[in-house]
């Protein structure tokens, strides 16, 4: 099996690097499935108090989705890619262990979403985040919602119908990276944070991060049902496969 995803242990922290630097860590049905895999690990792991969650390369955290696979989707697997990133999704909200995301690089789309679902963001001054999907023909679902937990309204809709990346400055500026810091102490920051909250009473860490999820699942269970109909309705459309095309043309040209 491709390793997409590569784990290690430092101390008291797991790191999780998303391995797939070729295509700027961008992720397809697989690779998803490696790295719930390596959270399951690591959050059963009773040595380890915290997680780190980075990208191999020094350009990019992750792309997000790889649309040499999206543009192939038919209405019903655009649904049952919603479940894909509802098992995901459900797996970094229900870790009893904090999980720190070291942003090496661009974080745009679904991986901006699972940075933004990290409970802690290190990052460097070149590092770019934003929700770009609408570029390529995707409708936003997941991450209207989780850009709103965050930003608020006005800025979501920003962001999603824009399709902009922010630079480091407005990220950190807004509170969505918490620590900026040169390039090379990304992961060295990132590691020393997790050796910090690693030494924190784990059944507390565990209850706050609980309740975190508590208040905020009606939105996600309501963003993943409005998922289902509206990347069906996408989908169904054509639009999604014709815009992956040119976009995929553009890039590669």
């Amino acid at each position: 099996m491709s390793e997409h995803i590569l784990t290690n242990k430092q101390g008291r922290v797991g790191v999780i690097t998303l391995n797939r630097p070729e295509v700027l860590n961008a992720w397809h049905s697989e690779m998803r499935q490696q790295l719930i895999a390596a959270l399951e690990e690591f959050s059963n792991d009773d040595s380890l108090g915290a997680i780190v969650l980075t990208g191999a390369g020094e350009r990019a955290f992750s792309a997000g989705q790889d649309l040499n696979e999206t543009r192939s989707f038919d209405a019903e697997r655009a649904k049952s890619w919603v479940g894909e990133w509802e098992a995901l999704y459900d797996k970094l909200r229900s870790s009893p262990k904090p999980i720190i995301a070291a942003l090496n690089g661009v974080a745009a789309g679904s991986a901006f979403q699972v940075a933004l679902l990290c409970d802690f963001r290190i990052a460097h001054a070149d590092v770019r985040m934003g929700q770009p999907e609408i570029n390529s023909g995707i409708a936003s679902t997941t991450g209207p919602w989780i850009m709103r937990e965050h930003l608020g309204l006005a800025r979501t809709i920003d962001l999603t119908l824009s399709g902009r990346l922010m630079n480091a400055d407005e990220s950190h500026a807004l509170g969505l990276i918490n620590r900026l810091v040169a390039a090379d102490q990304v992961l060295p920051e990132a590691l020393a944070l997790g050796e910090e909250l690693a030494d924190k009473p784990p059944v507390a860490m565990r209850l706050d991060r609980q309740r975190f999820k508590e208040i905020t699942e009606p939105g996600f269970r309501d963003c993943l049902e409005a998922g289902v109909r509206i990347q069906g309705e996408a989908y169904a459309s054509g639009e999604p496969a014709r815009m992956m095309e040119l976009f995929l043309k553009r890039r590669n040209g």
